[in-house]
């Protein structure tokens, strides 16, 4: 919706209805004019919320198909012996997530005022919904939470205890998340680009959708796991070269790729929050509304992915002189995971050049791995983590002021504040 403010008022309209004559029946006229576009005003404020908050929810429902992506994923990844028990993690960490969100997630990422660290606010849902905060906000919020949960699944495959699992689900999605999310995505973060007096030199971080806030996390914390679990049996016993341990299906694997995929329009284009705001047609201007951004970004979003994914069918190929479909599908997930810090403030180029060097930090991290004896079934930690952080840096180095700062400074921080952002 439009910034500026219509309005109607009755004294701009008497002498135009009363001609000079009878200006008591002009009076009564123009004030019944006015009290009808009011009326009509309210209702089209009433349908931008609507619509806005519809688009967070169809956003909310494609980045938790992101589950049902990373449980064909997994699954495919490793070995069939293994299904069972990757796929109840899985499933774990969308229902531990969700409870454990509710209860404490959610206040210590978004319960301002805080002291910048974590939140303090909102515990169980209360005082919910605020003029701020409605229910789809807190749905999409869970879904990047649970999202952050199941990148490190993949790293500790195949050598983790359910029970120990559980514990460390429950307690990523509770706790370390959000006090992660709440640095960045929350209007008084200390690391917060819309806080004035951020401890970044006063200029914070822009990470639009989470290449730091849910890749990172993710990926470290699948770094760990995998070091203080060690490596697989069998994995690095032979001392010439590591012994590849297959995943037992590439079926699953594409397909898995393919769901992450489409939930990424979620993940990267939602992150908006909103849809129905115009920005006007001031000269210059190379957009017009949210909805431009929001195909933008979807257009950025794809460039990194299939740049990375052509970029590590070819290097790939070149390297170890074979083409692989795991390891492409790796690299377009990698190429994600990079843009997602940027992708609301970049030009579609700029987002070829993130995807092209996304695919050899990732294959760059799968050689160091090897040499340092580092076990991590699905590449998490590396592409996650290593995509994540070049994402970070690649934001810092392409982002178009245009974007970030004309004519609406920073729409997505603190998501789903749509009244606020409207005005």
């Amino acid at each position: 919706m439009a910034s500026s403010t219509i309005s109607c008022n009755a004294s701009d309209l008497i002498p135009l209805l009363s001609g000079g004559a009878n200006a008591t029946a002009a009076a009564a006229a123009a004030e019944f004019i006015c009290s009808r576009f009011e009326t009509v005003s309210g209702k089209f404020t009433d349908a931008g919320y609507a619509i806005d908050n519809t688009y967070l929810l169809f956003s909310a429902y494609l980045v938790f198909s992101m589950q049902l992506g990373f449980a064909m994923l997994c699954a495919g990844s490793v070995r069939a012996k293994n299904t069972m028990n990757i796929m109840l993690t899985n499933v774990i960490d969308a229902a531990a997530g969700g409870l454990f969100y509710y209860l404490f997630g959610f206040a210590f990422a978004y319960g301002a005022p805080s002291n910048g660290f974590i939140g303090k606010h909102f515990f169980g849902m209360s005082d919910f919904p605020k003029p701020t905060f409605d229910y789809p906000f807190f749905l999409y919020q869970w879904t990047f939470a649970i999202a952050a949960a199941g990148i490190t699944s993949g790293s500790i495959a195949e050598r983790t205890q359910f029970v120990a699992y559980l514990i460390y689900s429950s307690f990523l999605t509770g706790l370390v998340y959000p006090i992660v999310s709440h640095w960045f995505w929350s209007s008084d973060g200390w690391a917060s680009p819309a806080r004035s007096d951020n401890l970044l030199f006063q200029s914070g971080v822009i990470d639009f959708a989470g290449s730091g806030v849910v890749h990172m996390v993710g990926g470290i914390a699948g770094l760990w796991g995998a070091l203080i679990e060690g490596p697989r049996i069998g994995r690095f016993e032979q001392r010439s070269k590591p012994l590849t341990l297959r995943g037992h299906s590439a079926t699953l694997v594409v397909l898995g790729t393919f769901l992450l995929w489409f939930g990424w329009y979620g993940f990267n284009p939602g992150s908006f929050a909103i849809i129905f705001k115009s920005y006007g047609t001031s000269p210059g201007s190379s957009f017009y509304g949210q909805w431009s951004a929001v195909g933008r970004t979807a257009v950025t979003t794809t460039l990194a992915g299939c740049t990375a994914a052509l970029t590590t069918l070819f290097g790939k190929r070149l390297i170890d002189g074979y083409w692989n479909v795991t390891d492409v599908c790796n690299g377009l997930l990698g190429g994600f995971a990079a843009i997602t810090s940027g992708c609301s403030v970049v030009e579609p180029w700029a987002a070829v050049i993130c995807g092209f060097i996304a695919a050899w930090v990732l294959m760059g991290f799968n050689k160091l791995a090897d040499k340092l004896r580092f076990d991590d079934p699905l590449e998490a930690a590396q592409l996650h983590g290593g995509c994540g952080a070049w994402g970070i840096i690649f934001t810092g180095l392409f982002a178009d002021k245009t974007y970030v700062w004309i004519p609406n400074p920073l729409p997505h921080i603190q998501r789903g504040n749509i009244k606020e952002l409207k005005e």
